[in-house]
C-alpha cells in the first residue's frame, strides 16, 4: 500500500475535515493538552463547508494523502499553502505519524509555491510539530502567541531553487 499524493478535489472536503479534527484532537493533544477553549477555538473553522471553500478558492493549493487499493483508499494527510506563502495546513492522520505521508505533502506544496514564483513559505506550527519541520529544513523564528490562543512557533523555508542559505531571521533586515 503505497501512499499517493494529488490536488484535493472538492469532493474530498468531509474526509477531510474528519481528518483534521481527527489530527488536533488526537495528535496535536500534546500542545492543546485537552482544554475546551483551545480546542474549540482550534476546530472552530473546521467545517465541511469551510474546508470546501479552502479547497475551491484560486489563492489556495491543497493536496491530500491516500492510502489503500481499489476501491478502499482513505486520506491520510492534507496539505495547503496559499499564494501569499502561508502553509496554513499540514496535517496528518494519527496513525500515518511517521510513515513518510508528511514529507510527501511539504514537497507537494513545496513545489507549488516555487511554480507561483513564492520565495519562501511560512506558518504557525504547535511546538509538538516543530520539530518534524525543522528536519526538513524550516527555521524556527521563535515563539508566538497566534494558534488558537496557545503559544505557537513561527517557521518559515527558503524554496527557491536559488535560495540563499537560511538563517533565523525571517526578514532581510539587520539588527
Amino acid at each position: 500500500m503505497g501512499i499517493d499524493i494529488r490536488q484535493a478535489r472538492p469532493s474530498d472536503a468531509t474526509d477531510a475535515c474528519t481528518l483534521l479534527r481527527r489530527s488536533i484532537e488526537e495528535g496535536c493533544e500534546q500542545d492543546h493538552g485537552g482544554r475546551p477553549e483551545i480546542l474549540q477555538a482550534w476546530l472552530g473553522n473546521k467545517t465541511p463547508q469551510n474546508v470546501l471553500g479552502w479547497f475551491s478558492s484560486p489563492a489556495n493549493y491543497a493536496v491530500v494523502a491516500e492510502m489503500g487499493d481499489g476501491e478502499g483508499r482513505e486520506l491520510v494527510g492534507l496539505a495547503l499553502v496559499n499564494q501569499a506563502g502561508k502553509l496554513a495546513l499540514c496535517y496528518v492522520r494519527p496513525d500515518q505519524v511517521k510513515n513518510g505521508v508528511g514529507r510527501l505533502l511539504l514537497d507537494a506544496v513545496e513545489a507549488q509555491a516555487r511554480a507561483w514564483n513564492i520565495s519562501k513559505l511560512h506558518m504557525h506550527a504547535p511546538s509538538s510539530s516543530s520539530p518534524f519541520f525543522e528536519r526538513l529544513g524550516y527555521i524556527n523564528a521563535g515563539k508566538d502567541k497566534a494558534c488558537f490562543g496557545m503559544e505557537c512557533d513561527f517557521l518559515w523555508k527558503q524554496v527557491d531553487a536559488c535560495a540563499a542559505p537560511a538563517n533565523k531571521r525571517f526578514c532581510k533586515c539587520t539588527g
